[in-house]
């Protein structure tokens, strides 16, 4: 991952980063501001029918609020995430981000494909799983992934960004 940076930043094609915001209102009253990508880009052509169809659930979440363990629009978690997108195509996934992390085949960063599951640790270094996104969009530029932050919600993110690689752990392809 650090040499697909590195060279996006030799090249200066590093992908702009495309942001609107949106107010919504807690339970408690108070109000909180989401970051989130547009919806409604297209899946590339060359990604299956069901790992678009995987891709384009998920990004219909685009917006939900985080919530533990939740796994309806009113929030969700990271693994909740991933979870009702793959029951979009009928398939089955563990709920825990500990027991998707094996639930495929191990990958290097270098051959994430869209559909890839990644996988995190809570801090730089950590070896422990606590986050886990699937991959949306990979090129030799950029990889982008979806997933459920506890501060902004249901949102795509640049992998080679410093927070997200600092505390990669690994990679699967799932089992379809």
């Amino acid at each position: 991952m650090a040499r697909i940076k590195a060279d996006a930043r030799r090249r200066g094609t590093s992908r702009p980063t495309v942001k609107s915001k949106v107010k919504t209102s807690t339970a408690a009253g108070k109000t909180k501001i989401i970051a989130r990508r547009p919806t409604g880009r297209p899946v590339p052509a060359s990604v299956s029918g069901k790992v678009a169809s995987v891709i384009e659930t998920a990004r219909s979440y685009q917006g939900t609020p985080y919530k533990y363990g939740g796994t309806t629009r009113l929030g969700m978690d990271c693994s909740g995430l991933l979870y009702e997108s793959f029951a979009a195509i009928e398939v089955e996934i563990p709920r825990s981000s500990n027991e998707q992390a094996v639930w495929g085949a191990p990958i290097r960063a270098q051959d994430l494909q869209p559909g890839d599951l990644v996988f995190f640790g809570a801090s730089p270094g950590s070896s422990t799983i606590t986050h886990v996104g699937m991959v949306t969009e990979a090129s030799p530029e950029s990889v982008q992934f979806i997933h459920s932050s506890s501060s902004l919600g249901v949102i795509e993110n640049a992998l080679e960004s410093d927070y997200y690689l600092s505390r990669f752990i690994r990679a699967v392809r799932p089992r379809l």
